[in-house]
């Protein structure tokens, strides 16, 4: 049996479990709840959930007895794993996929815009499977290969752009995998992340809205090159201090080969990085913090949208 497959069974498994589990569970997260360190949950709640004022049931909100899966498998088991907890009348307005435009409506998404006004694109732990994957990486920057690399899709301008331009400079092993394959140069075999890891420096250029790799790459013991972020999710892309958590290159790349070439004459400083960004990744480590977090945002939707009854389970 594949790995994916296991995972799904037992993904799916999980919403036949009898309600003693998910009151069991809840009971497990509130008492977390008085122990935790307060200002991280606080301050991650408020950064998700931004909205400071009641508002109404939107009327594209679903009852948690009718959520069905629509699109994204992964999506909707993200959420269902959290709906347990609320009464079967309760609702939320939510948009699964890749779209970060702002609702004129409060709506639980996975990513929204970083600049502008995005309260009402309240953030939610979704697609989780595949963003957050973080690496146990034993080689020390000093011992990696003094490259940039980067595999991925180009199908967005930026990455058509930073692949064209890069696909075979003498300091970069860069190449697209399309689907399907297409007859560019540039066009090349899949690299594993275990393969990636053998470089010093990674490219993490964001797609149709985040980077899928920035998190295993932040994780890693090699330094992180991207340009500004423009969207942000439950990872808070929008808190990353450049020059702090990873390098920052401009959006025409035109300093790339600067970038490369101080760091790595200037070890310590790109160690430093390395440091500071697995630290940042550690506050997205602990699972009981991440549930709690979940639970505590759709608590908060459900109670600023006047839905006082909403929990299933008291503690």
């Amino acid at each position: 049996m594949s790995f994916k497959l296991f995972y799904y069974i037992k993904r799916f498994g999980y919403n036949f479990l009898p309600t003693p589990y998910f009151k069991n569970r809840y009971k497990q997260l509130k008492q977390y709840e008085q122990d935790c360190d307060k200002n991280e949950l606080n301050q991650r709640l408020a950064y998700y959930f931004k909205i400071k004022n009641n508002f109404p049931v939107p009327s594209e909100a679903i009852q948690v007895q009718h959520f069905k899966k629509t699109r994204g498998t992964d999506y909707y088991l993200d959420l269902k794993e959290f709906l347990h907890y609320f009464n079967a009348d309760t609702r939320f307005a939510y948009r699964f996929g890749d779209d970060t435009s702002v609702n004129p409506y409060p709506t639980l998404l996975k990513a929204r815009p970083i600049l502008g006004d995005n309260a009402n694109s309240v953030l939610f732990k979704l697609n989780k499977r595949r963003h957050f994957y973080f690496v146990n990486d034993k080689t020390p920057f000093s011992k990696k290969k003094n490259k940039l690399v980067w595999r991925g899709g180009a199908y967005q301008p930026v990455r058509k752009d930073f692949v064209r331009q890069f696909w075979n400079h003498p300091l970069c092993n860069v190449g697209q995998t399309n689907k399907p394959k297409t007859e560019d140069p540039w066009q090349k075999d899949f690299l594993s992340i275990k393969e990636q890891l053998q470089y010093k420096f990674i490219f993490s250029p964001e797609g149709n809205d985040v980077a899928t790799s920035l998190k295993w790459i932040m994780s890693s013991n090699s330094l992180c090159l991207m340009p500004p972020p423009t969207c942000e999710t439950w990872f808070m892309e929008g808190t990353l201090i450049p020059g702090t958590h990873y390098v920052q290159v401009k959006r025409d790349f035109s300093d790339l080969e600067e970038k490369m070439d101080y760091y790595t004459k200037n070890t310590a400083e790109a160690e430093q990085i390395i440091q500071n960004a697995q630290q940042y990744v550690r506050r997205f480590q602990n699972p009981l913090l991440e549930d709690l977090l979940c639970l505590k945002v759709l608590e908060r939707y459900a109670l600023m949208s006047h839905q006082n009854e909403a929990l299933k389970f008291n503690f």
